[in-house]
């Protein structure tokens, strides 16, 4: 799914193709100093695998069209769930962090992609294109990516699945996931050539899991070529393949293995979700994992296999003058805040831009957040506009004369057992209730989904939701015309499938905030 750290490593490695690259030789393996001769060997292992923008449509249309046969083996071998709901906003950085820690942003505080960092008086940026990258600069954006996403937003006082384990005496693996943390101690390889540039420091240390592997800054197999600066140092799926198939061959799996592979993300943001050559290619590194077994079957005999995507994504429409949601143009009666600039004193408002949602803060202590929310309501192209006003969440929509208002804990009870209080117009947010037992529709889990984002971190925003077929964009944010996007609260970008192989437990809701604890049982 998404471009975020990703985006980050690419435009460094753009940076440095006039510096000739140097052979790294042999790299040591990835695991902490502590752990490097006593990491504990699973019985069965379990093994994650998050195929980035894997969608149901594409899944069966890939397999169906004999263009996948590795998935076709995992979904014939396995138990399938064509739709579990993902975190909000549907970006790479936020629903990783809810995987990971089984919260959704208001206790996690990933909030998105991109957003204001109200303390620090800054756009957080983790990697949404080269623009914007460039116009907020390229070294503070990879400290925030490398560094300060683990390490400082992810709020300590939530716990990941790799912390976890690790109490209970279980050991776990990271590769090229975007969020990780752990409780070991890891060195970063730093390239020679970053470090010349002063991009960025020559010594780093990040805490993980036992075994980390994140590209060319942790590499286990040394042998792994996949990770020159062209290949996004290594920030691909071929060097994900190779890094799992090392541990396999190696009988170095521990309990519970994350495995990200990013690349069909990347195909589909450019030539949208009907096209399934990017899990194509994707589907060749899996057989290239499953091959590192004796057998196909012995693979799904020897291990415990989760194949499944973080998000969907939505079309976006051809015209980009109908298809881009301009927010400068939609708010030109304001002063806007620079993002790379201030914000000063004079200015009213402030754009973080995640795709098909944006953050839209209110600057002006003097404008009500639902005055600021009016241009957005005019626009056909959003679905919803939300914000807080005395312990209430608001959501108005262009369709509907009057908002929705809701808050936890009421008289309305949903089927993931969270009770609400609600008035006002259901049809905002596509909601509907027989009694006092509540249904979603498109926006699958909405209100919980919706509070966690709008109660992520500090200060006055308003979130902004597009229908299917637009997407925001600020001064330098990256746009999608012909492709796909995603980071809107709709079905299309919130739900992704789930193959279960070798168990026959399920997470207790099809949920991503349920992941965490379903991989823990998981692991015995």
């Amino acid at each position: 799914m998404k471009k975020t750290i990703i985006i980050v490593i690419v435009l460094l490695c753009a940076l440095l193709s006039f510096v000739i690259w140097i052979n790294t030789g042999d790299e040591k393996l990835g695991l902490s100093t502590e752990e490097s001769a006593a990491v504990k060997v699973a019985k069965k292992p379990v093994i994650v695998l998050m195929i980035d923008s894997l969608m149901d449509h594409s899944l069966r249309r890939a397999i169906n069209e004999g263009r996948a046969p590795a998935l076709q083996f995992f979904f014939e071998h396995g138990h399938y769930q064509p739709e579990v709901v993902s975190s909000y906003p549907t970006m790479s950085v936020t629903i990783d962090s809810t995987l990971l820690t089984g919260t959704y942003p208001d206790r996690h505080r990933v909030p998105g992609l991109v957003w204001y960092n109200q303390n620090e008086r800054r756009i957080v940026n983790y990697g949404s294109g080269k623009k914007e990258i460039a116009a907020l600069g390229v070294r503070r954006a990879i400290k925030d990516s490398m560094y300060s996403l683990n390490q400082k937003h992810l709020d300590q006082r939530v716990k990941t699945v790799h912390e976890e384990l690790d109490r209970r005496k279980k050991h776990s693996a990271s590769i090229n996931g975007l969020v990780y943390r752990g409780n070991h101690h890891h060195d970063l390889n730093v390239p020679p050539p970053v470090q010349r540039l002063r991009l960025m420091p020559e010594h780093m240390t990040v805490k993980g899991p036992a075994i980390f592997s994140f590209g060319r800054f942790a590499q286990l197999d040394p042998k792994n070529r996949h990770q020159r600066f062209w290949q996004g140092y290594g920030l691909n799926d071929q060097f994900t393949a190779q890094e799992l198939s090392y541990l396999i061959r190696k009988n170095k799996l521990p309990s519970l293995t994350v495995a990200y592979l990013p690349d069909n993300d990347h195909s589909t943001h450019k030539k949208g979700p009907a096209d399934i050559s990017g899990l194509e290619k994707t589907d060749r590194q899996l057989q290239r994992i499953l091959n590192a077994f004796d057998s196909w079957d012995a693979a799904a005999q020897q291990a415990v296999w989760v194949v499944m995507g973080d998000s969907g994504q939505t079309s976006i429409g051809r015209d980009q003058n109908k298809a881009v949601i301009r927010l400068h143009s939609l708010f030109k009666h304001y002063r806007i805040a620079k993002i790379n600039k201030g914000p000063y004193e004079k200015d009213q408002l402030l754009f973080a831009v995640n795709d098909r949602m944006s953050f839209i803060y209110v600057l002006d202590q003097t404008i009500p957040a639902k005055d600021a929310a009016k241009p957005l309501l005019q626009d056909e192209r959003v679905g919803f506009a939300a914000w807080k006003e005395n312990g209430w969440v608001y959501v108005a929509a262009k369709h509907a004369a009057n908002p929705l208002r809701f808050r936890p804990k009421g008289a309305y009870a949903d089927q993931y057992g969270q009770s609400w209080a609600i008035a006002g117009d259901f049809s905002v947010l596509d909601l509907s209730a027989s009694g006092h037992s509540l249904r979603y529709g498109n926006y699958p889990d909405a209100l919980a989904r919706l509070y966690g984002a709008l109660h992520s971190h500090p200060g006055r925003y308003i979130i902004a939701d597009a229908k299917p077929g637009f997407q925001f964009a600020g001064e330098t944010s990256p746009t999608h015309p012909g492709g796909g996007g995603h980071g809107s609260l709709y079905k299309t970008d919130s739900l992704a499938p789930m193959i279960i192989i070798g168990a026959e437990k399920a997470p207790a809701h099809l949920r991503h905030i349920d992941a965490k604890d379903f991989f823990s049982k998981l692991v015995q």
